[in-house]
Parts: structure tokens; sequence; C-alpha cells
């Protein structure tokens, strides 16, 4: 049977998996809460769409901890189903001083998003639970890729290069999240499973701003020491900067026998450039 992936969500992530998963032949659909076009139907048909699904990949974040479509639709499953991803992220580690977590770090969310996530992990797992169908949630860094990266800072006048000693974070190119999900649909677990879509080489948000500079042959724009930008940040940015953690990827990439495309930024942010972006 060709695989039939239904995407919840068709944001960022959900495109490029749907894209890579097209060109590997397979069906796929993702939803929408906007305008429909070609390959997406709107959300609230997404219960129709799953009785012909054998994937299933959760993009779409949880409201208060509570997933859309499991609010809408649990009794649905498990259908022809033989697989379900649910896509999250590293946050729900929370701080850990600059440590490292691995797949088997217990989860210790700070942010109130970031519980909220955990919240919605832990719905899948009994949902899936219920009906032995094997899960993977997937934590992922910071996405980037083509139209969304330090490069489009750059050209916008908008990127900063802000250093706090120590601080470091993970990223992840978009197209190596979909690699990795269709590398977990050909290897799929027993119950539920952790991957980490986070890339080799945590690091500083000014030491990639200063490459997306380099690529683009201009001067970087001057380090500014976070204490004195904090005080006019968003909360939303306090937040993000109030953590501080480096995810190991070991386990997930011999899981799914799979190298990184982008193992550095370096590598991700050429690709981009090369490419146009």
């Amino acid at each position: 049977m060709t695989p039939n992936v239904l995407i919840l969500g068709g944001g960022f992530s959900g495109r490029a998996v749907a894209k890579l998963a097209q060109a590997a032949g397979w069906r796929a659909t993702t939803t929408t809460r906007g305008q429909p076009g070609p390959g997406a139907i709107p959300f609230a048909q997404a219960g129709q769409a799953l009785g012909a699904a054998t994937h299933l990949l959760v993009t779409a974040p949880p409201t208060q901890g509570v997933d859309p479509f499991l609010a809408a639709h649990a009794g649905a499953l498990p259908g022809a189903l033989r697989w379900v991803g649910y896509l999250s992220t590293t946050g729900v580690y929370g701080d850990r001083a600059g440590g490292w977590v691995d797949e088997a770090t217990p989860p210790a969310p700070g942010q109130p998003r970031s519980r909220s996530r955990l919240a919605a992990e832990n719905a899948w797992r009994e949902a899936c639970a219920r009906h032995a169908l094997p899960l993977d949630i997937m934590r992922t860094a910071g996405i980037y890729g083509p139209g969304r990266s330090a490069l489009d800072d750059l050209r916008a006048g908008t990127a900063r290069r802000l250093f706090r000693a120590g601080q470091a974070f993970g990223r992840i190119h978009v197209e190596d999240i979909a690699r990795a999900v269709l590398a977990a649909i050909d290897h799929p677990p027993i119950g539920a499973r952790v991957l980490h879509l986070a890339d080799d080489e945590p690091a500083p948000p000014a030491d990639v701003v200063a490459y997306a500079a380099a690529l683009l042959g201009i001067e970087p724009p001057p380090v500014t020491p976070y204490e004195q930008a904090e005080p006019g940040m968003s909360e939303m940015a306090r937040s993000f900067w109030s953590e501080n953690r480096r995810v190991a990827n070991a386990a997930t990439k011999a899981a799914l026998g799979l190298e990184w495309r982008y193992p550095t930024y370096r590598e991700g942010l050429a690709a981009i450039l090369r490419q146009g972006g």
C-alpha cells in the first residue's frame, strides 16, 4: 500500500514533510485553518481524512495543553493508521544551565508553553497506547530553512548579535526534519519513542549571525551583551534566553539510520544561500 500521510498543520515543517513525502511517491495531505490550497484541506475535515491515512504527523500546537485533533477526533483512532508522529519541542527539558540532555532525560518544562507541549505529548502517548499504535515524539530545536534564517534577518536589517556567556542554542534545518519523519516511518518503534531533531553543534546565536554575514559578504552587526538588551526584550524573547541547554542526538540518528544533511548551521546556511535563499 502506498503510504498516505495526513499532516495536521500546514506550516513551515508540515509543508516540508509533505513535499519530501510526495517526491518519494507517497500521498500527503496537510490541514490548514486558512484558505485550502493544493494538497491542503480545512482542519475541520481532518477527521474524515484520517480514515484513509496510513500515517499521521501532528505539527499543530496544543491550546493550553489540549491537542485540538485529539479533542475533536480521538474516537476516530486508529482507522488504517500504522504510525503516529508528534512534533514537539526541546523546550520540555527546561533550563539545564548549559548541560546536555539526551533522549532518555526526563522533561522538566519551565515555561507555560513547554508545559502545554508536554501535556499534549502525554495525551498522544495515552491515545496511541490504547490502540497499540507506534508513536514517535520528535522534540525539535530551533527550526530554520529557506525564508527563515539569519540570512533573511540580515537582509531585513533585523539581525542582532546578542551574547551571553555560556549560552548556546540548538537548531535544525527544516529539510532534516522532513528526512527524519520519513526515516521514522521507515523505522517505526514498538510503543513510544523520543527522538531529538537537533543538529550536531549547539552554538551561540552571535556566531550564527556572524557566519551568515560572512556568507553575504557584509559586516555583521556589533555584539550586544544580553544584559544590555534584556530590558527592551519582549516577554517571549526573554523567556527564550532564560533557558540554556544542549541537546544530544546520537540515539536518534542511530535509531533512524540517518545522518543530518546539515549537521551544523554552517552547512545549512551555505545551502540556503546556494539555493537562492
